[in-house]
């Protein structure tokens, strides 16, 4: 029996595709595959979660055993401890669903238009990325759009900057703002997350010329077979040489998790949403009636008194207030 650690790429109905770890040096030109395989699960020597819609992510590192070396399959045998992981609550499979794990960047993909801009549902991907203290990068691709410039939607990307968000503008059509994406991500392991139709494949598209946009799928180098928009994959980019001055061989992988619909906040009860607002974070706790404070009508609420005194803007507070209707209601707006 031989025993091996390797990165899972994607997975479903418990078979999941593991790359491999190399043994000593990289592969050379004769074999420049990867060690992929296939491995299910051998639960009762896992310690996992059994509530999670997903008990691994692309990008979990795990220790598999094979029948010998060159077996094809293999069985998971222990989860790694992750570094990090981000999750949402998955409404129609009722759990936790990992959607990526142990990555340096965590990119929120968002667009002015085409699907229409929708600030609550990055405001509630802010407060998970809090609560799973990950700092988030906000992706805005198709910025060409005329709709770019209006005054609300910049209104919006000036008030998550002024929290310390950092706020990338690009367009996967015109090339805007591509370079500096690139940059970002080369050498480094980065999961990008948005709802249906925001133009992640798009942007995977330009940035890794070898890769061949197609209805539904994106075929791409990232193990084996062509990775299908309903699951999330972990793939390995050769980025255009253009886009990082000329610069030969810059590599970034990438976890290109499904496009959602809503996307619902796991594991934060509604009394404590404002500790996952940053501009909250501070106050909560100050109030005259202590952590008691509902922060909408009591007198000596310092959150309200902020939200007064212009230190949390409007369209943040609202969205608190709404996101916090929807914990306590079960019902969540799209």
């Amino acid at each position: 029996m031989v025993q091996l650690q390797g990165t899972i790429l994607h997975g479903s109905n418990n078979v999941f595709e593991v790359e491999c770890d190399s043994a000593g040096d990289a592969p050379s030109e004769e074999s420049p595959e990867p060690d992929v395989r296939q491995c299910t699960l051998k639960s009762k020597r896992l310690k996992l979660d059994e509530r999670q819609y997903n008990p691994l992510a692309p990008g979990d590192r795990v220790e598999i055993e094979c029948a010998d070396a060159d077996d094809s399959r293999g069985q998971i045998v222990a989860l790694l401890p992750r570094r990090n992981a981000f999750t949402r609550w998955n409404v129609k499979g009722r759990a936790p669903q990992l959607l990526a794990a142990n990555f340096d960047h965590l990119f929120l993909v968002t667009t002015p238009d085409e699907p229409p801009f929708r600030a609550r549902f990055i405001d509630r991907e802010l407060a998970q990325a809090e609560f799973q203290n990950i700092e988030p990068i906000i992706l805005v691709n198709k910025y060409d759009l005329n709709a770019a410039q209006d005054s609300d939607f910049q209104n919006r990307l000036s008030i998550w900057e002024e929290l310390g968000y950092r706020v990338v503008r690009v367009s996967a059509h015109s090339g805007e703002g591509m370079t500096e994406l690139a940059e970002l991500l080369v050498g480094k392991l980065s999961a990008f997350v948005g709802q249906s139709g925001v133009g992640k494949s798009s942007l995977i598209n330009v940035l890794d010329s070898s890769c061949v946009l197609k209805t539904g799928s994106l075929s791409c180098k990232y193990g084996r077979g062509t990775h299908t928009t309903t699951k999330g994959a972990l793939m390995h980019l050769h980025i255009n040489e253009s886009l990082v001055g000329g610069l030969l061989n810059a590599t970034a992988d990438i976890i290109d998790t499904p496009g959602v619909r809503r996307f619902v906040l796991h594991d934060i009860p509604a009394q404590d949403l404002a500790m996952y607002f940053r501009e909250m974070r501070p106050l909560v706790g100050q109030c005259t009636y202590g952590m008691k404070c509902t922060h909408t009508v009591e007198n000596g609420c310092k959150i309200l008194e902020g939200l007064y005194g212009g230190v949390i803007s409007e369209e943040r507070y609202d969205s608190w207030k709404r996101i916090s209707d929807e914990i306590r209601t079960g019902s969540w707006s799209d």
